[in-house]
């Protein structure tokens, strides 16, 4: 079953002389339960094409649709709703609040939608990512591959359509990132969750069923 599909999509930053084209008319879609990898160089438009399939940012032109529903249809204020129901963000930097401990970083998408938090789900969550005993942690109690565990946490709880993982790794050394990635995958297998990956890092790019590579802000193969 489709649970992505990107129509057309454009960027187009300034005018004139300074215009930047970041994205040119780029279409794809993806399954639910699917793992996809975004592989490009620095600059060749993949920040911007995941910031757009998140809602984060609206496109010159072309179309999003997450679980049918065309999300520039939507005004900011419903768009931001739905973003932070059904769009998982997980950044290379962590995000996370410092004054807040581990539990409280992951519960914080409920917190702020007003629902209600289930200890047994926390607990669960807390289990898969390996942070059992961490929970009553503040973020610079924990090395950086934890703090990354904690964002995924983050980006789990709601259960959302999709998570996008905007370079995962990059900040995070080898034994880290083989961890973090290993547990993308394990999300994806054991809970159906659909990712779409951007990363600069073949190797990484590898542990996805599929890999769109974009160059110049147009999608040059599908693997």
């Amino acid at each position: 079953m489709e649970i992505v599909r990107v129509e057309n999509l454009s960027k187009v930053y300034g005018k004139g002389e300074n215009k930047v084209i970041a994205l040119d008319n780029v279409s794809f879609s993806v399954e639910k339960g699917e793992f996809v990898a975004i592989v490009g160089a620095s600059g060749s438009g993949k920040s911007t094409l995941l910031h757009l399939v998140g809602g984060v940012d609206r496109p010159t032109k072309g179309k999003v649709f997450i679980s049918g529903k065309n999300i520039y249809a939507m005004n900011d204020d419903k768009l931001a709703i739905f973003r932070r129901r059904q769009v998982g963000l997980i950044y290379q930097f962590y995000n996370l609040i410092p004054i807040l401990n581990v539990e409280e970083n992951i519960t914080l998408p409920l917190e702020l939608d007003n629902r209600e938090v289930d200890p047994k789900t926390v607990k669960e969550l807390l289990e898969l990512l390996g942070l059992e005993n961490r929970g009553k942690h503040l973020p610079n109690e924990l090395s950086g591959g934890q703090q990354q565990r904690v964002s995924i946490g983050r980006a789990l709880i709601t259960n959302p359509a999709i998570i996008l993982a905007d370079e995962p790794t990059g900040n995070l050394d080898s034994k880290s990132s083989d961890e973090i990635v290993s547990l993308l995958k394990k999300s994806n297998k054991e809970y159906n969750q659909t990712i779409i990956m951007i990363t600069h890092n073949m190797e990484i790019a590898k542990e996805a069923d599929r890999i769109i590579k974009i160059e110049d802000g147009r999608i040059i193969e599908e693997d």
